[in-house]
């Protein structure tokens, strides 16, 4: 940004003999303050006053590129944050007394909200780099503002642009990498290599069986206590390694399963050495072993991809079929508790002949079968015929019930000759066969 000349301007001059010191000098070549970096292993920064020899504030910080820096005034003293407050662009804020100033890359603000900001100080730096090479503070903008220390105010200024040009030669510094380049180590020669260090031994017995179930494990493909028994290593190694699992007390299970339908024999080597070792170390007096066997499985290993087989069958033996083929897989599990769903299921079969039981359905199973139906067709029969009869009445009573709707009939009729013009109660319908008809009913019917 362009300065105006006839404002107060201080120019940025480093020190030629000593890089740690910087001078603000006027265009006359009056210096006003001196800054001098403090070496360590965090950053500080102090400021002098150059006619009395007084240290006017110091600026501290963990690094020089931290987004928080403490500045601490001397006669009065006063502390000040100078704290980065941007999100994308370049904002670094600061408090004095109760207003707020904000230096936005080359240019101070002092901001007044809901109001616009105002502009306090401005710098001149060279395009693509913040690094200022002049500085004006604008009076006649700080004017109209109640300040009471303005001096405190344009050291806290100064001081601040200052530790922003720190900032930005560390973050532009070239590495330590860099600068080596291809430069050779102390040491070594610049053509010749380092030689290889020589490959480690590889490990054998226990050590390389468990190193196999750790990667195993690491792979997803089992859990802790699960052994698969591979070509790789000896029965005796698999069995001390079991047998290393189950001396620990939070072990209560173990599962040692066959990767192949070869190593099913040397499933149960290493079974029954783990028992074996078990036995020679008294464990087996303090706590049972219970041990279950499952065939046909291949374990709780990865799924490989389904294969259709698209060979021919296999022609067919003329000879008798084997009645034994070996497993394909085997799973033992040995646990210090019982586990009853892990027990063999007896396979229930129908029983034979010799008990009663035809199969095939014979001769006499027919004929006692249709005999058994005939037998209950007869019987539904005489059931039958037997509600029908309880449900007709008898003859004697049927004679009856048509003498007794007669001899009604006669005497609605002999009521309507003598004249009387209504009916007696009782006689508006036929008796039924429960209820006793009146006494001259009866008399004039017999």
């Amino acid at each position: 940004m362009s300065l105006d000349k006839n404002l107060f301007t201080l120019n940025v001059s480093p020190r030629p003999d000593d890089p740690d010191i910087v001078e603000l000098i006027d265009p006359l070549g009056t210096i006003h303050y001196r800054k001098q970096r403090v070496q360590g292993t965090t950053y500080a920064v102090d400021v002098y006053d150059p006619v009395a020899e007084s240290k006017l504030i110091t600026a501290t910080a963990p690094n020089a590129t931290s987004k928080h820096k403490t500045l601490q005034l001397y006669n009065p003293d006063a502390v000040v944050e100078f704290k980065y407050t941007g999100t994308i662009s370049f904002k670094w804020a600061f408090k004095w007394e109760d207003h707020d100033f904000e230096w936005r890359r080359e240019e101070c603000y002092m901001l007044r909200k809901p109001d616009p900001a105002v502009l306090v100080a401005v710098t001149k730096e060279p395009a693509g780099r913040l690094k200022t090479t002049s500085v004006q503070i604008l009076d006649y903008n700080l004017n109209r503002f109640d300040i009471d220390d303005r001096k405190g105010l344009e050291i806290v200024m100064l001081t601040t642009l200052l530790t922003l040009h720190d900032a930005n030669d560390a973050s532009h510094a070239p590495r330590p990498t860099e600068n080596a380049g291809t430069a050779s180590l102390p040491g070594m020669s610049g053509t010749t290599p380092p030689p290889i260090p020589p490959r480690p031994p590889p490990r054998m017995g226990i050590e390389r069986i468990q190193e196999l179930h750790m990667l195993r494990n690491l792979q997803g493909e089992g859990a802790a206590n699960e052994i698969e028994v591979g070509e790789e290593g000896a029965a005796e190694d698999y069995a001390e390694h079991a047998f290393s699992l189950l001396k620990d007390e939070a072990m209560l299970m173990i599962t040692i399963s066959s990767a192949s339908p070869v190593e099913v024999p040397k499933v149960l080597r290493v079974v029954e050495e783990t028992k074996r070792l078990r036995h020679k170390a008294g464990m087996d007096d303090e706590e049972a072993l219970f041990q279950y066997v499952t065939y046909g499985s291949m374990g709780p290993g990865r799924k490989g991809p389904r294969r259709i087989n698209l060979n021919d069958p296999e022609p067919k033996h003329k000879g008798p079929p084997s009645t034994y083929a070996p497993p394909s897989s085997i799973m033992v599990h040995l646990s210090k508790f019982d586990m009853p769903e892990l027990r063999p299921k007896p396979e229930v079969k129908d029983p034979g002949p010799e008990l009663g039981w035809i199969v095939d359905g014979g001769a006499s199973s027919s004929t006692a079968h249709t005999a058994g139906k005939s037998e209950d067709k007869e019987k539904s029969k005489s059931k039958g015929k037997e509600k029908e009869k309880e449900k007709l009445p008898s003859r004697a009573e049927a004679e009856l019930q048509r003498e007794l709707e007669k001899a009604q009939k006669r005497a609605d009729r002999e009521l309507k000759k003598t004249g009387k013009g209504h009916k007696k109660k009782g006689m508006s319908r036929p008796f039924a066969l429960h209820e006793q008809p009146a006494d001259g009913i009866l008399e004039a019917h017999l």
